[in-house]
């Protein structure tokens, strides 16, 4: 196929005529589809139901150490939970506390202790002039909504093919008290399906910030993740560069079975320093006497270990890797040649990351909204809502059916060249 921006005026208007005929045949459908966020399918969710049955009236809840996980007790989480949890998130038992359902919610907590008590001895960001982070964009919209909630002013941060831009991150952070951390989707990122390199990692662990609580929030939301058997990412593990650099109190690692099990039944787990650990469990005494153990003990009986974690996401890649390679394979034949859009080729994680043509992304979101698909808000994957480019669209194909997918990308490709010829022809 000809590049679009080969095509001369006239071509442009007769394209735009066909295009446009083909966009009133969509609205005629009355479709109603929702690619806007990475919820599981049912066919995922089905996956888990057996967990359901691991536990019932006639069965003993007490868990190896010897505590009845219906009372009260056990601020950090049981000892199998940890080493579960642990397995996952790749670090000793010893420095992980597990929560409830959410490592959103963890992180947080985390930033809101940050903000009322200070890190470490550190005052207390609310009583500073100012407080920034780091964002590497594009990345996660709920990351950046919990910095803008408390008023924490966001840097953008581009990403590369290896993460985040490691010399613009070393430069700010020493140079900047302010600074106060970084949020890091380290494997298969949100949106871009970036893993971090062993180098970038590396780095990270090296940083010498000038702010003494400059924290690393490590939002390892993808490690066990995978869409192909023999083919998937590896990271190096965030807490034992750092030790080794001489840094061991500049993570916080945050992880969940939300997208493993059920995302509102999961658990969620903080893997930290020694440090870090006694100082959150000061906070977690006061607010809680202990997260749910019930649920931590069925997943663990449900799993029984890391190969039981596997085998079960190895169920979860056979759902999804038909549907990112549906998506994927139509973006390909339809708009490959036309240099009218670029997007990535994740191994794993939730997303694909489309960039289209400057200034198109709000148009494009919108008109698939207006013919029955809602997709991810243009600008969501950057700090405040703002894409400078307006370009970047975050594509989510695990939650509708198969059919529907490959209906919803068909009507998205429309877009792209209905919004770019657009473009052009008003640029001309």
């Amino acid at each position: 196929m000809r590049p679009y921006r080969e095509l001369t005026r006239g071509e442009l208007l007769a394209l735009k005529d066909e295009l446009e005929a083909k966009y009133r045949e969509f609205q005629g459908r009355n479709l109603k589809l929702d690619m806007s966020r990475g919820k599981p399918s049912k066919a995922q969710l089905d996956l888990s139901m057996e967990m359901m049955d691991v536990l019932h009236s006639g069965v003993d809840l007490t868990c190896e150490e010897g505590v009845d996980c219906r009372n009260y007790g056990v601020l950090d989480g049981i000892k199998e939970a940890k080493e579960l949890l642990g397995a996952i998130s790749e670090v000793n038992p010893e420095n992980i506390i597990i929560y409830g359902n959410s490592s959103l919610n963890v992180m947080y907590d985390t930033v809101s202790r940050a903000m009322t008590h200070g890190v470490m001895g550190g005052t207390p960001w609310c009583k500073l002039d100012k407080v920034k982070f780091l964002c590497p964009v594009p990345g996660y919209d709920r990351h950046f909504a919990i910095t803008e909630f408390f008023g924490i002013e966001m840097i953008n941060v581009p990403m590369t093919p290896t993460g985040p831009d490691m010399d613009i991150v070393e430069k700010l952070v020493a140079e900047d008290e302010a600074i106060k951390g970084i949020w890091c989707v380290p494997k298969y990122s949100n949106p871009q399906g970036i893993s971090y390199s062993d180098e970038t990692v590396r780095r990270f662990a090296a940083l010498k910030p000038a702010a003494k609580d400059f924290r690393i929030y490590w939002d390892n939301a993808y490690s066990v993740h995978h869409l192909y058997d023999d083919d998937q990412d590896i990271v190096l593990e965030i807490l034992e560069e750092c030790a080794k650099a001489g840094n061991p109190d500049m993570v916080y690692k945050f992880t969940s079975t939300s997208k493993i099990t059920f995302p509102g039944s999961g658990i969620a787990a903080i893997a930290t320093s020694k440090n870090n650990i006694e100082e959150i469990k000061k906070q977690l005494t006061i607010q809680t006497i202990g997260h749910d153990k019930v649920n931590q003990l069925r997943h663990v009986r449900f799993f029984k270990n890391l190969d039981g974690v596997k085998e079960h996401m190895k169920k979860h890649a056979d759902i999804l890797r038909p549907k990112f390679e549906t998506v994927l394979d139509i973006l390909e034949k339809e708009l490959g040649g036309l240099e009218i859009g670029s997007w990535t080729k994740p191994k794993g994680g939730y997303f694909i990351s489309f960039d289209s043509m400057d200034g198109c992304a709000k148009a494009i979101v919108a008109k698939a909204k207006d013919a029955g698909v809602v997709m991810t808000g243009a600008g969501a994957t950057y700090p405040y809502g703002k894409d400078p480019h307006d370009s970047n669209i975050r594509i989510a194909p695990s939650f509708p059916e198969p059919d529907e997918l490959a209906l919803a990308t068909e009507l998205f490709v429309l877009c792209v060249k209905l919004v770019s010829v657009e473009k052009m022809l008003g640029d001309m």
